[in-house]
């Protein structure tokens, strides 16, 4: 026990070494493909790499690149990357993209935007996640679409197995609906299973079913022999603040107006849940990465603001890493109309004080 113990305090001590704003290049540079598979990474130090991240979303998890108003632009990386975030999660719709019928092939145009949005996080020293997002038919018919979930991975862990360490793979986006704890703990096992078929050591994420809860960890089951592993969990609590006014939430409208002020009982209620997610992963010796986090836009800017800050640093305090919610879309922390950041939200993310902070207020998009 004393030895895992030691091994926390010299990953966490790394996360906040990543948290405080460290901009400096890795001394290892990433490159897209090193000739080899990853091997002998610590899943903790790998997480303190993922350290304060954001999402990409919006883009390739639509149906179709656009399809929600955002296109992947390489301004975008650099932009993350000067306002001091370490890495990105990049959603992905591969379902779209791949065949109905076996082999399952993907479609090898998206392959390549994929490679590329990769390349353009690894040339600015991003780690980068990436995920099977938005797979809509496998919650609704689980066992019709696992031969060609498994067959995506495979495609998948074949086409990355030689890219840098610091490429993460994320198994599935907010598994739910049929697709519930027992199924998916299973599932998970096959995919993990058919993936370190070719990369044995690389790091994947695994979060949790009913749409990663961070109150689900106690039904997730992980194979006890696979220790490159980052459990993942979403957090949007309290949801009728966070989602207030969102049209894709049947009678969200009726929350408008929800604010947070950061009462004690309202900061009571965070920092238990992540007390409770933080100590399930020192029970099970798993780092603990939360993939999602964000209130929408509909919600007032301070409030906003406050609650993003709270959220972030209560995940920091407890070890873990973080991707916000989203870069440029409805929850965005960088405006698309003004072309330029939302600074509340940046400042709540990345604290105004952070030394990796000193050129984000000087880029922007051009108009």
């Amino acid at each position: 026990m004393a030895k895992i113990r030691w091994k926390r305090i010299l990953a966490r001590t790394a996360l906040a070494l990543l948290l405080i704003g460290c901009s400096e290049k890795s001394k290892n540079p990433m490159s897209p493909e090193d000739g080899t598979s990853p091997r002998g990474l610590d899943p903790f130090a790998q997480n303190a790499k993922l350290g304060r991240g954001m999402n990409l979303g919006n883009a390739l998890e639509a149906p179709n690149e656009g399809d929600w108003d955002v296109t992947l632009k390489s301004e975008y990386f650099e932009l993350i990357k000067s306002a001091g975030f370490n890495s990105v999660r990049i959603p992905i719709r591969w379902s779209a993209h791949a065949a109905a019928s076996a082999p399952y092939a993907i479609a090898t145009s998206f392959q390549q935007r994929v490679d590329w949005a990769i390349e353009q996080a690894f040339a600015r020293q991003l780690a980068v996640v990436i995920n099977i997002h938005h797979y809509e038919e496998i919650m609704l018919n689980p066992a019709a679409h696992k031969e060609r979930f498994l067959a995506i991975w495979k495609q998948l862990a074949s086409h990355y197995q030689n890219y840098s360490g610091d490429l993460f793979f994320e198994l599935l986006n907010e598994p739910n609906s049929l697709l519930a704890s027992d199924l998916w703990n299973q599932y998970l096992q096959e995919a993990i299973t058919a993936i370190r078929q070719t990369n044995p050591g690389r790091i994947l994420l695994v979060g949790t079913a009913n749409w990663y809860n961070i109150s689900s960890l106690k039904t997730l089951t992980l194979p006890a022999d696979d220790r490159s592993l980052i459990v993942a969990v979403h957090y949007y609590n309290p949801f009728q603040f966070t989602h207030q006014g969102a049209d894709w939430v049947p009678g969200s409208d009726a929350w408008l107006g929800t604010r947070w002020s950061g009462t004690p009982a309202e900061r009571q209620a965070i920092q238990r849940d992540f007390s409770e997610a933080a100590s399930w992963g020192a029970a099970h010796n798993r780092p603990l990465n939360i993939g999602e986090f964000g209130a929408y836009s509909k919600a007032d800017m301070t409030s906003r603001a406050l609650w993003t800050e709270f959220v972030a640093r209560t995940a920091e305090a407890n070890g873990m890493s973080w991707h916000y919610w989203e870069f440029i879309a409805g929850f965005g922390v960088y405006n698309a109309t003004t072309n330029d950041w939302n600074y509340p939200l940046l400042y709540a993310l990345i604290p105004k004080t952070s030394p990796a902070l000193t050129v984000a207020s000087s880029l922007r998009l051009p108009p």
